[in-house]
């Protein structure tokens, strides 16, 4: 698509430089124009009684403004390959030194306030226990997440300082809202990350390697409800939930992915430089 867009725009400059700085072509578009004009302006009934000797003239005119076209595009060759060169260097440089997307997305890093800051560095939080797996298997949960019954629930895979931030989230979401937090993935393995990336954008277009879940610092959380997950942002509950979770996510220093073009409401992450792209280890 971005190749057809190209080619209009260098298409585009090239006749507007020729009709700008060749006063042959500024003549020509201009009487091409004036004739088109009268075309327009001439009567229906005058135009169904022109006879075969005028179409045959227009069209003999027709034939010699070609045949001057090919002789005008023969003569300026050289110039408007030049000035074709000019209106496409710039897209051209610009598509060349774009840098590669690594889906470090476009929102400011922001940083935890002060009262969290203080948590953080006070006592170490616990991971919950496990929920049962049936869980994670509902007719609800399989069709919006139909792939995370095989997803990673272990805490313990997770960077040490993304899992006190993130159980601080979960533990100001239960305490001060009364929502229970529920951990649907947390690390994902590079082959699982290439599966996903398989299935679509809509899943996610991040590959292997690119996404902080790789590095354990990246989690999908939903709510737990009288013994339910509850994910559906059709419920009005959960995305006040959600809501929430945001802002206490992104008072704790994480990124949280409800304020991503492709929103994923569940998702937070910590983010480091120079982290996605490259193998662990």
């Amino acid at each position: 698509m971005i190749f057809i867009t190209l080619f209009f725009y260098f298409a585009l400059m090239v006749a507007i430089a020729a009709i700008l700085l060749l006063p042959d072509v500024r003549e020509r578009v201009l009487l091409a124009a004036r004739a088109q004009w009268q075309r327009l302006s001439i009567n229906a009934s005058a135009a169904s009684q022109r006879s075969a000797g005028t179409l045959r003239t227009s069209a003999s005119q027709a034939a010699d403004s070609m045949e001057a076209l090919r002789a005008f595009v023969a003569r300026r060759k050289v110039f408007l390959l030049c000035a074709a060169g000019v209106v496409a260097t710039p897209p051209i440089v610009a598509l060349a030194l774009r840098p590669k997307l690594l889906f470090e997305y476009d929102d400011a890093l922001r940083e935890p306030d002060q009262k969290i800051s203080a948590l953080l560095n006070g006592e170490r939080l616990i991971p919950p226990a496990p929920l049962p797996p049936e869980v994670f298997t509902t007719q609800e949960v399989e069709r919006i997440r139909p792939t995370i019954r095989e997803a990673s629930r272990n805490w313990d895979l997770l960077d040490a300082d993304f899992r006190q931030r993130l159980l601080l989230v979960y533990k100001i979401m239960r305490d001060e809202h009364g929502y229970e937090m529920a951990l649907l993935e947390g690390y994902r393995s590079p082959e699982r990350q290439a599966r996903l990336a398989a299935m679509g954008a809509h899943v996610t277009k991040a590959g292997a390697y690119h996404s902080y879940h790789q590095f354990g610092l990246a989690a999908d959380s939903a709510f737990y409800r009288d013994g339910k997950l509850v994910i559906s942002e059709k419920d009005p509950w959960a995305m006040r939930g959600y809501e929430l979770y945001g802002q206490i996510a992104e008072s704790a220093g994480l990124t949280w992915g409800g304020r991503w073009k492709m929103m994923d409401l569940g998702h937070v992450e910590l983010r480091r430089p120079g982290v996605l792209g490259k193998k662990p280890g």
